[in-house]
């Protein structure tokens, strides 16, 4: 990834920065021009509160280029609690752990070292979230 994109994109990896929609109320994540719920635009920023519940998810064993390091590992489809889903990996838990309906929060973890010039690549990323967070 080039420094610009990475910069165009912080927001939105550190944060979870998406939209919510004028015209039906719609929280939307990644932010789109268009909402994907009534197809108007969607304007307004909302930062969204980085907790949710794994829907689904699988464990790869056999990890991309520059991920083997990581194998194996569980990516997880999480409904955050404002409704909309995201992909992303599951970090600080066991594979064998991994439940649906397991509580998460997002945390920023280190993603990849991009090159020869080393820029590591920070995201998001979900944990389980602690039996007193879960409320």
């Amino acid at each position: 990834m080039q420094i610009a994109r990475n910069w165009r994109v912080k927001q939105q990896r550190y944060s979870l920065h998406g939209e919510i929609c004028y015209h039906c109320g719609s929280k939307v994540f990644p932010p789109r021009d268009v909402c994907p719920e009534c197809a108007k635009p969607a304007y307004a920023s909302f930062e969204l509160s980085g907790k949710g519940e794994v829907y689904s998810f699988t464990t790869v064993y056999e990890a991309p280029a520059g991920f083997q390091e990581q194998a194996p590992y569980s990516l997880a489809l999480v409904k955050l609690e404002e409704g909309p889903m995201l992909t992303a990996q599951l970090t600080d838990i066991d594979p064998q752990e991994v439940c649906i309906g397991l509580p998460v929060e997002m945390v920023t973890r280190k993603l990849s070292v991009d090159g020869d010039e080393g820029l590591i690549q920070y995201g998001y990323k979900f944990r389980p979230r602690l039996s007193s967070q879960a409320a």
